[in-house]
């Protein structure tokens, strides 16, 4: 920046340009298949690193109904909004094990909880899906 900048003028700072470096020998070694299955492979590990999360409201329904959920559980319920996805579902009712959750899809939260005893008489709006697991 050794340029003198005068008010009113246009102002273009240069920009250094880092040449991307490509390693050929390791892309003259890999197929278009290998390479491929390795960003599959990637996008697969991190669909699988992302959980569902608890909305403050959720965590306070199951702590009142003293509803814990075990890995296995969390797992079905994953697998329940994972089937909602896949329908193109943005807002689901996932009922499992007599609880009902609403979960958002897209976000990856459960919404809020309700145990069979509060259900009666519960209208649940804003739900495109529901999922039985």
């Amino acid at each position: 920046m050794n340029q003198p900048i005068r008010v009113g003028s246009a102002y273009f700072p240069t920009r250094t340009v880092v040449p991307h470096v490509i390693d050929k020998q390791k892309t003259a070694n890999n197929s278009f298949e290998q390479i491929f299955a390795e960003s599959l492979q990637q996008a697969t590990n991190k669909q699988k690193v992302s959980s569902l999360s608890f909305s403050q409201h959720a965590l306070q329904r199951l702590q009142e109904s003293n509803i814990t959920l075990m890995p296995d559980e969390i797992t079905r319920l994953e697998n329940g909004v994972q089937k909602a996805r896949q329908k193109g579902a943005r807002e689901t009712l996932v009922l499992m094990d007599q609880v009902a959750y609403v979960v958002s899809v897209p976000n990856q939260k459960v919404i809020t909880a309700v145990e069979q005893g509060r259900m009666k008489d519960s209208v649940f709006t804003n739900i495109d899906s529901a999922v039985f697991v």
